[in-house]
């Protein structure tokens, strides 16, 4: 009798422990990105889930502004999701250094990815690297097709010929020239400085050096560009001072404006509100024939929480992503967020393939502001901001804007004091 019990007893441990390894185990994802729910839940978590039986994926996104808060918060109390959407520097970084996010240099799968698109996402000194790069975002101008084919405009290329293209919209009178404010300051930076910049400072060579100290904000590439921003007040429309991003976003896709200056991450939405046909063009380059340089961002990444309790299946997640797969679905149903590992993807969006061409047409970078150089007070990447909205309206002359950003920087920063 003592026998059959235990037997029974036995068979019953092994059931249990048969049914424990044969449920799935579910990883949760952090994000700030809301927009993509649909995304995840429609095709990413599905054709995951459909080639890695056992591993389910719950996509939990954050309000964008709340993410860094939300996830510090949880990271500190132990309930942060397996898998962490990781934004580019030293946000990411910092994570790292806390211990909450894993070295993933072990993965094969990292070799996927150029050093380029892996540095935003690791130490300083490369020797770590701590999220799978996911996609980047592409600066340039997104204009209306109709209107320029209704004031017989060509596509800028040089600086000359942009000025002279914004000064016939603005004669026929039909159309506000560009549309962008300065309300919010950080467009002024990000898709007017940063934008049009990288052509000044000759991109990564450039953006090295100011990190190096071997060149300043007080020198002539790093503050031309306020010159030119500040030749943009003429054409942005009555009240651009007061003008906010949504307000802008609004004048083109309406058809009031010609010209948008555009980071990539428009393309969706402005292909579900335009009803025109849209292109896009790079920065103008000084004169024909100069080499021409893009802000081609490192944006998005992912990486494993530490403390997850599922490393192996975070990690074959974290593989999938890395896959050409991944890429295709991502480049596609998220079109001007361009994948970032070294397999082709065919894209199927015009504006996005547009956008994407500049690279074999042009010299990478990516914003000058976001490596190292910000992690100080004051903040480099936010007095920009206010610098280049400051240019924009000509409260302070370029030469000045330059000597306060050297000023600042040079507070904190040993190599540029």
């Amino acid at each position: 009798m003592k026998k059959t019990f235990m037997m029974a007893a036995l068979a019953g441990t092994a059931l249990v422990a048969t049914s424990a390894l044969a449920e799935d185990v579910t990883l949760t994802v952090e994000s700030w990105r809301n927009d993509d729910l649909t995304l995840w839940q429609d095709k990413i978590i599905p054709a995951f889930e459909a080639a890695n039986p056992g591993i389910k994926i719950k996509f939990t996104p954050s309000a964008p502004t709340e993410y860094n808060a939300v996830l510090n918060s949880k990271l500190d109390a132990g309930s942060a999701g397996d898998l962490i959407t990781c934004r580019p520097f030293d946000a990411s970084l910092a994570l790292f250094e806390a211990g909450h996010l894993a070295d993933l240099d072990d993965m094969e799968a990292m070799g996927n990815f150029s050093d380029v698109a892996k540095s935003a996402w690791q130490t300083d000194d490369g020797s770590a690297s701590f999220c799978v790069p996911m996609a980047s975002v592409i600066h340039g101008f997104i204009y209306n097709k109709d209107a320029f084919k209704e004031l017989g405009l060509e596509v800028p290329t040089t600086e000359d010929e942009f000025f002279a293209a914004l000064e016939k919209i603005k004669e026929d009178g039909t159309y506000i020239p560009m549309a962008m404010g300065t309300n919010d300051q950080w467009e002024a930076a990000t898709m007017g400085y940063n934008n049009i910049g990288p052509n000044y400072w000759h991109g990564e060579e450039g953006r090295k050096a100011l990190i190096a100290g071997e060149q300043k904000l007080t020198d002539e590439q790093w503050v031309a560009p306020y010159a030119t921003l500040a030749k943009w007040a003429d054409y942005l429309g009555d009240g651009y001072e007061a003008q906010t991003y949504p307000d802008s976003q609004n004048l083109f896709t309406l058809g009031r404006a010609a010209i948008y200056p555009a980071g990539s991450w428009e393309i969706s939405g402005f292909n579900t509100q335009a009803d025109f046909e849209m292109g896009a063009f790079k920065a103008p380059v000084k004169a024909a024939g100069d080499t021409c340089y893009i802000s081609d961002h490192t944006d998005i990444g992912i990486g494993m929480n530490a403390a997850t309790a599922h490393p192996e299946a975070a990690k074959a997640f974290l593989t999938w992503v890395a896959s050409p797969e991944f890429a295709t679905i991502f480049g596609n149903a998220l079109p001007g967020f361009f994948p970032l590992s070294n397999a082709p993807v065919e894209l199927e969006d015009p504006l996005a393939k547009e956008f994407v061409s500049w690279r074999s047409e042009c010299e990478s970078t990516i914003r000058s502001t976001y490596q190292i150089l910000s992690r100080g007070t004051p903040n480099l990447e936010n007095e920009t901001w206010g610098a280049s909205a400051a240019a924009i309206k000509g409260t302070e002359t370029p030469e000045a804007l330059g000597e306060k950003l050297q000023a600042g920087l040079a507070t904190w920063y040993d190599p540029q004091k």
